[in-house]
């Protein structure tokens, strides 16, 4: 299987070039083909030095990702779910594509919010509230002439 690019929005574009595949055999139960077949697909990219991802976006990816990228910098990605070489390929792509699409765009800034006046006059009566529940299971005071 032949892949040219892998485009996520009309920012981020990764060239075949840049990604690695090796395959090795699947885990598990498989059949027949379990000890010929390498089927499983790994895939490895260096992020660091990939051209086609904008600064912000990589630096995005490698905080949300950093489990997942070796002290060499590289992504691991692996597949195993499909019997066939060219499906994992085509999974591990597709798990790519996934998470560079989840960092592609910056997060929206957030807006520091005060609260309402309704809020604080339920927070408020809910204090009295429980302060009064409090106050009545102490003992009655006794006299004040122990003074």
């Amino acid at each position: 299987m032949t892949v040219r690019t892998l485009q996520i929005g009309n920012r981020i574009r990764v060239e075949a070039g840049e990604l690695r595949f090796h395959y090795a055999r699947s885990a598990g139960a498989g059949g027949q083909n379990v000890n010929k077949v390498s089927s499983k697909a790994i895939l490895r990219w260096a992020i660091g030095e990939a051209p086609g991802v904008p600064p912000d976006v990589r630096e995005r990816f490698l905080l949300r990702f950093a489990r997942r990228i070796t002290r060499d910098g590289e992504l691991v990605l692996t597949s195993q779910r499909f019997r066939d070489q060219s499906r994992n390929v085509r999974d591990c792509l597709d798990k790519l594509a996934a998470m560079l699409a989840q960092v592609a765009e910056s997060p929206a800034p957030r807006r520091p919010t005060r609260p309402g006046r309704g809020s604080r006059e339920r927070r408020l009566h809910d204090k009295r509230t429980r302060s009064a529940i409090k106050s009545r299971r102490r003992r009655p005071d006794e006299d004040d002439s122990s003074e």
